[in-house]
């Protein structure tokens, strides 16, 4: 598949079909949204947000969520404000989340089962990573969403002046709920 997405993109840029995307790195709407990696949401949230490219930093995770506090999703959203010129976040999860329900013990097993020995991941465990707890999903969506905003909202590097707000996107007809 790799190869096949390279030669791909080989012609499209020597058909110059890159034009009606350049853009500068500043989003023009002064907006972040943070939501999660679904394949449904590639199109369907920009769409559905009425946003193109240039209008916004968009920051996917399995979830939609921040695991860590001055983790990677904090760190880009911080540079998003701060050098970027963001001044409204948008946390937006989505009906029929994969995350949602996710065992953390049973991806454990499933790591054993495609071949990561156990004494690796005790290492891991016992050097403060809590692996069980940090591969778990959610129970839900919407309790996500708006633990996620109270986590942004109460972020001791979070400037006061950001909004933040959470929504819930139904993942069929991109229909955004307040949470």
């Amino acid at each position: 598949m790799i190869e096949e997405i390279l030669r791909y993109n080989k012609e499209f840029v020597k058909s110059r079909a890159y034009e009606p995307y350049v853009t500068n790195k500043y989003p023009d709407k002064k907006l972040a949204v943070l939501t999660c990696m679904d394949t449904r949401l590639i199109e369907l949230l920009p769409a559905a947000l009425g946003i193109r490219n240039g209008d916004a930093k968009i920051i996917k995770n399995a979830g939609g969520v921040i695991t860590h506090p001055y983790g990677s999703v904090m760190r880009s959203l911080l540079v998003a404000i701060l050098e970027l010129g963001v001044e409204e976040v948008m946390v937006i999860g989505h009906t029929d989340c994969g995350v949602q329900g996710m065992d953390g013990g049973e991806l454990l097993k499933k790591l054993e089962e495609r071949g990561i020995p156990k004494d690796r991941m005790d290492v891991i465990c016992h050097s403060g990573i809590k692996l069980e707890e940090w591969l778990s999903g959610f129970g839900s969506v919407e309790d996500s969403v708006k633990e996620t905003v109270l986590n942004l909202k109460q972020h001791p590097l979070m400037p006061e002046d950001i909004t933040v707000r959470g929504f819930i996107m139904d993942s069929v007809t991109g229909a955004l709920s307040a949470v």
